[in-house]
């Protein structure tokens, strides 16, 4: 008897599984942006869900819930129902950096979210206003060494890849420069352009239209090899700190008990729109690269850069409660 009920009961949960598989989705996905909008992970975001809409006829809908490197988002992604319909386009700092810079974070990313695909990277950009009087990754390096503790340098927020990637330079130029974090992009690029902070360390795609415009100036990319994009911009390794090199990465997750077979749907259509050549193009044109996966794939590749940032912020001392 006992035998008999164990079966149906696992015919009944294989079938429910097989009927929400193929009901899935009946409403509109949403995908969290753990910053505001306007920058380089909300501008991703948009592309890379329309891309998949006009594939698949999907409906998304991009929210934006900014705040603490991103943990507030990702931490809503991680309580939220694991049906298919909550997602979250996580990044370097909410995912590698936060876990070691964070005394307490409310969400652990490996064992509260699902890894669904790898989208994209960029190296970081080190850039000023148009009419900054700093014209090269010299100047700065000359004045902040003249004026130790006075020059300023904004960023996206505590615990991001352009916070720590400019701890780990001024590590190697031996200088010491004043952090203003910022809770998003925008905001810091309008004080950047205004002269209110001297020089702003950004993901590509935030800034790439301001540097195209003439708004701002790039003084260096965090690459090895220069990007094709802006290619004037000289990389800070050829600026004579040999091997300097840092990337920002995204990724779609979901919740940790996301079922298997939506996250193999998500992870096919997110891949299939990152092999069009138009988006290709798009993220091309901001300074991106694109950068599919399978999910066992970014989960492996998320494990390697806790452990590579958690360094990071050791030697850097950095960290917040």
């Amino acid at each position: 008897m006992n035998t008999r009920r164990l079966l149906l009961a696992l015919i009944a949960c294989t079938a429910c599984t097989v009927s929400f598989g193929q009901t899935w989705p009946s409403k509109p996905i949403r995908l969290v942006v753990p910053f505001p909008p306007g920058g380089g992970t909300d501008i991703l975001a948009r592309e890379v869900t329309q891309k998949i809409t006009e594939a698949t006829k999907w409906s998304f809908i991009v929210e934006n819930k900014p705040g603490s490197g991103g943990a507030i988002g990702l931490d809503n992604i991680a309580k939220s129902p694991a049906d298919g319909y909550s997602l979250v386009l996580g990044q370097t700092s909410n995912l590698a950096i936060n876990p070691s810079l964070y005394k307490k974070l409310p969400y652990d990313p490996v064992k509260d979210l699902a890894p669904i695909s790898m989208v994209a990277s960029s190296p970081m950009v080190l850039v000023v206003a148009t009419d900054s009087p700093y014209k090269t990754l010299a100047d700065v390096v000359s004045d902040a060494k003249a004026r130790p503790g006075t020059i300023n340098f904004a960023t996206s927020g505590n615990g991001t890849v352009g916070h720590l990637a400019t701890e780990l330079f001024q590590k190697e130029a031996g200088i010491k420069l004043v952090h203003i974090p910022y809770k998003g992009a925008a905001i810091a690029i309008t004080d950047v352009i205004g002269g209110q902070v001297q020089i702003y360390v950004s993901s590509i795609p935030t800034v790439i239209g301001n540097i195209k415009s003439g708004k701002m100036r790039a003084l260096a990319v965090t690459s090895l090899k220069r990007v094709d994009d802006i290619p004037q911009t000289p990389t800070i390794a050829e600026s004579g700190y040999k091997n300097f090199e840092v990337a920002t990465w995204f990724g779609i997750l979901g919740p940790a008990k996301l079922p298997k077979e939506i996250v193999v749907r998500l992870n096919a259509e997110i891949n299939k729109a990152l092999k069009n050549p138009e988006l290709q193009k798009k993220l091309s044109d901001q300074g991106a690269d694109v950068a599919g996966s399978t999910p066992d794939q970014f989960a492996k590749f998320i494990g390697g850069e806790m452990s590579r940032w958690g360094k990071v912020v050791k030697e850097s001392g950095a960290t917040i409660d």
